[in-house]
């Protein structure tokens, strides 16, 4: 059995399918280079049909992206077939991922077609990706409820066809661990020249299940697992790709295979897509949870202290921990700045992009005694989002708050080159804020989620902000950095407002 676990990445894709994580191009880009450094075999960049938007994404990290396999999704059609294809054209490694369902549920309800013309479809489609690339992985959706001799059928005329991935995927989360693996290990047995194929498998998190369900395929002969960064994804999200890989190379005594990550990139990799997405990770979440590899019992303590094992299964640094780094202060010098964040593997897209950033940091270097790489993480994670095209900017606020008095807001912004004024009161100062700003912008935006989280300890540290706002059925974040929480709020809202002013988001790919 092959000893090489293939890590298949689908945050660009089935992550930004999460209300309100829709991306960038540019945030896209940022990511795929995470991705890459970190180590995935495969990126699943998106979906090319779903938009003009998705496919220019996917061409642009094809066109950058050499270390990694990059993929688009497509459903068992011509049209989304050849928009894939052509959009990972210019990759040094490119792959076309396509899917149909196959449950009896999905075949009659949604596709209404019979199995043989679902059959056709799935082996015309395959036949159809091989004119663009050799590397053609077959999805059957919905394969926890669909039928074990049709799944078998389907997959060994796909295997005839070409493919070279075959993936079983739990859409719905509905499987559990031993009935997973049985189902991997019975399709793997009877399927014909199964070994010529490698088997994947594609699960979610309905039940909380999807890693467990995961590592029982690997158990059971899957050798590709997609997954993403922190679990994101539809629902209740995906297999976290930091779980199922430190859990495969933790138990070597269970696992006979190992993947080509990086693991000290896992945690720089949570953060940055926990930044652009706006999904912060719970503490007690695992690998990459800020209490991870925390110890408050007294026992546990006294434990690690004489022996880590006693209570660690790995090591902090192993996985991208570290200590807060003291890095730049505010007598560092613009190439000092550049030489840290190639370190932390933060590339500027052009000279202009350094410069406003180094900026920024100058003003940070200013309120901030000491900067650590956090604060880096977070300037470049913020200012990155902000195009110099933006429609509103903030140019000023302030906000009046004591006890026993109403909060008030002044805020003056800048509308498309004008500046404008507004003044407001509130149940607090972020709400006095946003008050303030709605007065003179009138969005009709709904506020679904306004989270804020510390970067680093101490009093002065920068407090990042995240608003979800929705608009006739449009969910966009915004972010916002700031050591006053109050202008974090209100550079996160004004960013989030942009968002909305801006090019329509991509459709979602099954509507």
């Amino acid at each position: 059995m092959n000893d090489k676990l293939v890590i298949f990445d689908t945050t660009l894709r089935d992550g930004e399918q999460s209300p309100g994580a829709a991306m960038t191009k540019d945030e896209k880009i940022r990511i795929a280079r995470q991705l890459e450094r970190l180590g995935v075999d495969v990126i699943e960049a998106g979906f090319a049909a779903a938009s003009p938007g998705d496919a220019e994404a996917i061409k642009s990290i094809a066109s950058i992206i050499k270390g990694s396999t990059v993929c688009s999704l497509a459903r068992a059609n011509e049209r989304d077939v050849r928009a894939a294809g052509e959009a990972i054209r210019p990759a040094a490694s490119g792959r076309i991922h396509t899917f149909i369902a196959t449950s009896p549920i999905h075949m009659e309800k949604k596709l209404r077609m019979t199995p043989d013309q679902v059959v056709e479809a799935a082996v015309k489609a395959v036949k159809m990706a091989l004119e663009y690339t050799d590397d053609v992985e077959f999805s059957a959706e919905d394969a926890v409820r669909s039928e074990m001799d049709f799944l078998c059928r389907v997959f060994d005329e796909v295997i005839k066809a070409g493919a070279k991935t075959l993936n079983v995927p739990d859409t719905v989360g509905y499987s559990i661990p031993v009935l997973w693996g049985e189902r991997m290990r019975q399709l793997i047995e009877r399927v014909p020249s199964s070994d010529q194929v490698i088997w994947s498998t594609h699960c979610h998190n309905d039940l909380g299940m999807a890693v467990a369900n995961s590592l029982a395929a690997v158990m059971n002969g899957a050798r590709q697992v997609e997954c993403t960064i922190n679990g994101l994804g539809e629902r209740a999200g995906n297999a976290s790709l930091e779980e199922v890989v430190m859990a495969v190379k933790t138990r070597r005594d269970v696992f006979t295979c190992d993947s080509r990550i990086d693991t000290t990139q896992i945690v720089p990799s949570s953060r940055l897509v926990s930044q652009i997405t706006g999904y912060p990770v719970q503490p007690n979440k695992a690998i990459v949870g800020a209490n991870a590899f925390s110890h408050e019992s007294g026992i546990h303590q006294d434990g690690v202290l004489k022996h880590r094992e006693t209570y660690e299964i790995m090591r902090a640094e192993d996985v991208g921990w570290s200590h807060n780094k003291l890095t730049l202060g505010k007598l560092s010098g613009r190439n000092a700045f550049r030489t840290r964040l190639h370190e932390l593997g933060i590339i500027m897209e052009s000279e202009e992009a350094l410069n406003v950033t180094f900026a920024r940091f100058k003003e940070l270097a200013d309120k901030k005694r000491e900067i650590f790489d956090e604060d880096l993480h977070a300037l470049v994670a913020v200012e990155g989002g902000v195009d110099t095209c933006d429609r509103l900017k903030l140019v000023s606020l302030k906000v009046c708050s004591e006890t026993g008095e109403t909060p008030h807001a002044f805020v003056v912004l800048s509308d498309g080159g004008t500046e404008i004024s507004a003044d407001e009161f509130g149940g607090g100062p972020v709400d006095a804020s946003f008050r303030a700003i709605e007065k003179r912008v009138e969005s009709g935006a709904t506020l679904l989620l306004y989270s804020v989280n510390n970067i680093t300890t101490g009093t002065d540290a920068q407090g990042e902000v995240t608003v979800r706002l929705s608009r006739n059925g449009r969910i966009v974040n915004g972010q916002g950095a700031d050591t006053d929480i109050v202008i974090a709020s209100a550079k996160a809202y004004l960013n989030a407002l942009n968002k909305l002013f801006g090019a329509e988001e991509r459709a979602h790919p099954q509507v």
